[in-house]
């Protein structure tokens, strides 16, 4: 009998992996909730769109994290969540593409994450499950 076996536990995996991108998201969410998105609406108007589009950091950041935690609406949410990263990319982090941190990793190595994992979450999920 093999140690390693023990590991093999797919499904648990998946739960694991949606429910950590759900709660490290949440902070994020949590934050535009208690400061406000003015930074981010800022953004939104100097990109030559509607100021109103910054509340869609709330569906992004809040509801489908919410969704994401208790298996509801799976794909459509994670998909929500890596359009909210793109939309971060390009209009938070769009100098930020070749920097390194301060501790030597990638700048973007947070979002870079979130936005596979949400990927990766919607590619596997499996509502039959």
């Amino acid at each position: 009998m093999s140690f390693w076996k023990h590991f093999h536990h797919p499904l648990a995996a998946m739960v694991l992996l949606r429910v950590t991108l759900a709660v490290l998201l949440l902070f994020h969410g949590w934050a535009k909730i208690t400061g406000g998105i003015a930074g981010i609406e800022a953004l939104v108007v100097k990109a030559g769109l509607p100021a109103f589009l910054a509340y869609g950091v709330f569906i992004g950041e809040v509801i489908a994290p919410l969704l994401l935690l208790v298996g509801l609406c799976v794909v459509p949410a994670a998909l929500l969540i890596a359009v909210n990263m793109l939309v971060a990319l390009v209009l938070v982090h769009g100098p930020h593409w070749l920097q390194i941190s301060k501790s030597g990793g990638w700048a973007l190595e947070l979002q870079a994450f979130f936005l596979i994992t949400a990927l990766v979450v919607a590619m596997s999920h499996s509502s039959s499950k």
